[in-house]
């Protein structure tokens, strides 16, 4: 019987002091490592698992970039169609190179038909406007015309303000087709971009994949 006198027998041993031996976990039959004896080799480029952690939210991210881009350039496109579709009926045409009234500004376009944004500029600032301001001295549309109403039986200012309404207007038509035929280039020069940037988002967690998929594998291998 025990006796608070005398020592307790340590664990692992019997009451007559013998020793218990510790049995070991057998190995597996082969010779595998059971699951914890080793820990889970890290990826080779932490700096890639590190941009990559977020695999999913990247993914679904960069696949809305690209699909915002692609509309982005389809919309661009349609935008600068839609300009060309404007200026082709009014069979504008810039003035041949032998004209005596080409100018400095526009002889690029020489015999040229207004089809697009930049013609329209150069046709506006370059042709119109430059015509435009020989007329009634440099004076604009709505000087010209206030001169008029105060002379309303003057012929030479109800034909000069006349003139100018007409120019004004086919120079504000001209400047806003190159307006919108810009936002058109923008527009698919960001969509260019947002493709771009998806692409590489798509590629690095398909990167990191595949650096832990060959960590994973040089891990069984060396076992």
């Amino acid at each position: 019987m025990p006796s608070p006198l005398l020592p307790h027998s340590p664990a692992g041993t019997t009451g007559n002091g013998a020793s218990i031996p510790t049995v070991s976990p057998p190995a597996l039959s082969n010779g595998l490592h059971q699951p914890g004896d080793q820990a889970a080799p890290s990826p080779r480029s932490p700096l890639l698992a590190k941009l990559t952690s977020l695999t999913s939210i990247a993914t679904v991210a960069a696949a809305g970039m690209v699909v915002v881009g692609i509309l982005a350039v389809v919309g661009g496109n349609y935008d600068k169609q839609v300009v060309r579709e404007q200026l082709v009926p009014q069979k504008i045409y810039f003035p041949a190179a032998n004209s005596p009234e080409m100018l400095p500004g526009i002889k690029q376009y020489a015999g040229q038909e207004l089809v697009n944004g930049s013609q329209a500029k150069a046709y506006a600032n370059n042709f119109i406007n430059v015509h435009l301001s020989k007329i009634a001295g440099g004076e604009t549309y709505a000087q010209v015309s206030t001169a008029a109403l105060a002379a309303p039986k003057n012929p030479k200012l109800a034909e000069e303000k006349a003139t100018l309404f007409q120019g004004e207007t086919l120079r504000g038509l001209l400047l806003n087709a190159w307006g919108w035929s810009l936002v058109g280039t923008i527009v698919t020069l960001a969509g260019i971009v947002l493709i771009a940037l998806g692409a590489v988002l798509l590629v690095l967690p398909l990167a990191n994949w595949q650096q832990n998929l060959r960590g994973r594998r040089g891990a069984v291998a060396s076992a």
